[in-house]
């Protein structure tokens, strides 16, 4: 099996495309090893300086601290990884609960939603990370940045010039996209 990485516009996080599924339950975050009783998830959370996982459909983001240097820990990641599909392994994460929309939501959030789904969380994936919708009130519309673009340099200019500025191009009620 053959690993790639790319680099993220946040030098703290790197995207790991193993060429297989990776989680079959949606964009899923760890940040702690004990959230998860998933090896190949504990393994990584255990290498000194690694601060996160982020799951996608065929990519992982991992973050690092600032003071790891990449060169020290990727070939560390890549061989768990390796090791992890190898072993027979289809997929790395599936999650025994379903997660279901919110029926109670108000149309104006419905099309904030389906315009993150559509058009914003696709550009967001390709950078190793993900957006979600998390609240609308008084024209306010607050969104969490997960994987590679949390703490990410330029996740400001991201939400303010791009998800801000499409949001208001299509539901004129929207004034401002605030991260949480």
């Amino acid at each position: 099996m053959f690993v790639q990485t790319l680099n993220t516009p946040n030098p703290n996080s790197l995207k790991f495309l193993p060429g297989e599924k990776v989680s079959l339950s949606g964009p899923v975050e760890f940040n702690i090893k004990d959230e998860t009783s998933n090896e190949l998830i504990r393994n990584i959370l255990s290498i000194n300086g690694v601060a996160g996982v982020f799951l996608s459909e065929d990519f992982l983001s991992i973050q690092k601290d600032e003071k790891k240097d990449w060169e020290e820990i990727k070939h560390i990641i890549i061989a768990f990884i390796n090791e992890f599909y190898s072993d027979g392994n289809k997929y790395i994460y599936k999650s025994s609960t379903l997660q279901h929309e919110d029926a109670n939501l108000e149309e104006i959030e419905k099309k904030i939603i389906k315009i993150l789904d559509t058009k914003i969380r696709p550009a967001v994936a390709r950078d190793g990370g993900d957006i979600k919708f998390k609240e609308y009130k008084d024209g306010k519309v607050k969104v969490e940045m997960k994987g590679s673009c949390s703490g990410c340099p330029s996740s400001t200019m991201t939400l303010k010039q791009g998800v801000e500025n499409l949001l208001k191009h299509y539901i004129p009620e929207i004034k401002e996209v605030i991260p949480v």
